[in-house]
């Protein structure tokens, strides 16, 4: 073995006796606490300035500081070069599982509504950043957008939203929301430590010389649940903010509560449904219930429209088109003896093509249209949501083959179209982009958006490393792609 160099004679002794054992044909020992790793180049040994994978004090987040750097003794780089490499960057990943379930519980005790996500953002800059990317913060209000760069080449963008729901917590987890009506029922925590945990990984691919040349820029999103005040949500604001700007590939993942752990659902072309908010109006005349003939009871106009809004759909969209049609708010009326002259509505539909989005719209106005026949008039209007999420099939299937290693042919699932929305939809307009589920199910299955929502939290190095193993892989295809044309 070659002479080490810049390392203290007490570290020499410790890289022997871990390369000796590993001549044994025994595996790694396990670094011991307060204990980090030499990094290895082609040229020799050299300390590495910072170490995310070995074990250290585990602070609340609010107290952390930024670590020194401990004294090395891992190396980790021959097992990243050898053939396996995307199955050995998942133990790399398991790693550092400690601190990334660390931060996620930490995200949700303190969870932040849509573009008020201050502390999220402040903690996923702090890591990064000491990771060695650059950072630019305060994007979208609250978005922060990283970059490690590693010379010329395509750049890879990869997305976690970060935003929690107006949700009252209802879980007896030690880690459960502290704050009142505020809660991570979605996953967004899981998906802002997991991104974390991505940083760590290809900053240490790049500190081993294994990471392709290009760009990696991580986009922590605000908003992705509600749109501000202009209807725009965090992604829109992102792009408009320029984070999408160069990009050649975008992935991210939706963590799956209700779906078998470790599993990956994809599918080519449209995954994710579009979504618009209806919002209808039904003016009646006030009297006396006693004398409902002198009024137009608002409310049974609104019923009547209602119930034939529902055949809109069954009756109006072929079962081979997906399409959904569901009213989830309806007020009107000030007290029980008096007509009600106005009743408010708001629903949702959802849809994968312009044609069902136009005709379910057009058969909502048709529904409600009939009260004006019988006194009273309507307003319907539709609020622009998110478009569908449509995986492009180049990117989807680079996604699937960077996650083989992973789970395994048995492990990738062929999803059908989902009819919830998301806002990476927009993201995949700026660029080629794949978007996937990841199923970390608990034995008791708690829905998304639920009081007693929760994860598997063994999930996350899996995530870390399927998103990263991805934007590796990325930047080699796209790498070759750009090859072949010249």
């Amino acid at each position: 073995m070659r002479p080490p160099r810049r390392v203290p004679s007490v570290l020499i002794l410790a890289v022997c006796k871990s390369s000796a054992t590993q001549a044994a044909g025994g595996s790694s020992p396990t670094p011991t606490r307060r204990v980090l790793r030499v990094s290895a180049s082609h040229s020799g040994w050299y300390v590495s300035p910072w170490n995310p994978f070995s074990p250290r004090e585990l602070r609340p987040v609010a107290e952390a500081k930024r670590w020194a750097p401990d004294p090395p003794t891992y190396r980790a780089a021959p097992i990243l070069r050898s053939p396996g490499v995307m199955t050995d960057l998942l133990q790399l990943a398991r790693t550092i599982s400690p601190r990334l379930v660390e931060i996620r519980r930490d995200l949700h005790r303190n969870p932040e509504l849509g573009f008020q996500e201050n502390r999220t953002s402040a903690l996923a800059a702090r890591e990064v950043q000491a990771a060695g990317y650059s950072v630019r913060t305060g994007i979208a209000k609250t978005g922060v957008v990283a970059e490690l760069v590693n010379g010329a080449g395509p750049t890879v963008a990869i997305r976690a939203d970060m935003d929690a729901l107006p949700i009252q917590e209802q879980s007896e987890t030690p880690y459960a929301s502290g704050v009142p009506g505020v809660m991570h029922a979605c996953g967004h925590d899981f998906h802002t430590a997991g991104l974390i945990g991505v940083s760590y990984l290809l900053a240490e691919l790049k500190r081993m010389g294994e990471l392709p040349p290009g760009t990696i820029r991580l986009l922590f999103q605000p908003s992705e649940e509600s749109v501000d005040a202009e209807g725009k949500s965090g992604a829109v604001r992102m792009i408009e903010e320029g984070a999408m700007e160069g990009v050649d590939a975008v992935v991210g993942l939706h963590v799956g509560g209700h779906l078998p752990a470790g599993h990956l659902y994809l599918r080519e072309g449209p995954f994710w449904a579009g979504s618009d908010e209806v919002v209808v109006t039904v003016h009646g005349k006030s009297a006396h219930a006693a004398r409902p003939h002198e009024g137009v009871d608002a409310i049974a106009l609104a019923s009547l429209g209602v119930v034939a809004a529902q055949q809109v759909v069954s009756r109006g969209i072929s079962p081979s088109e997906r399409g959904v049609l569901t009213f989830g708010s309806i007020r009107g009326g000030t007290a029980p003896n008096v007509l009600a002259d106005r009743v408010d509505l708001l629903g949702t539909l959802r849809y994968f093509t312009a044609d069902v989005r136009r005709r379910i719209q057009e058969g909502v106005k048709r529904a409600f249209a009939a009260s004006e026949a019988m006194g009273g008039r309507c307003e319907v209007s539709f609020r622009g949501g998110y478009p569908p999420v449509v995986n492009d099939p180049t990117v989807t299937r680079w996604v699937e083959e960077a996650a083989r290693p992973f789970v395994g042919d048995e492990g990738i699932v062929r999803a059908e179209p989902n009819l919830e929305a998301e806002d990476f939809a927009f993201l995949a307009q700026e660029a080629p982009g794949a978007f996937f589920w990841l199923g970390a199910a608990l034995p008791e299955v708690r829905q998304h958006h639920h009081p007693r929502f929760d994860v598997d939290e063994d999930i996350l190095p899996l995530g870390a490393a399927i998103l990263a193993g991805s934007a590796v892989h990325f930047l080699r295809r796209l790498s070759e792609d750009a090859a072949k044309r010249t």
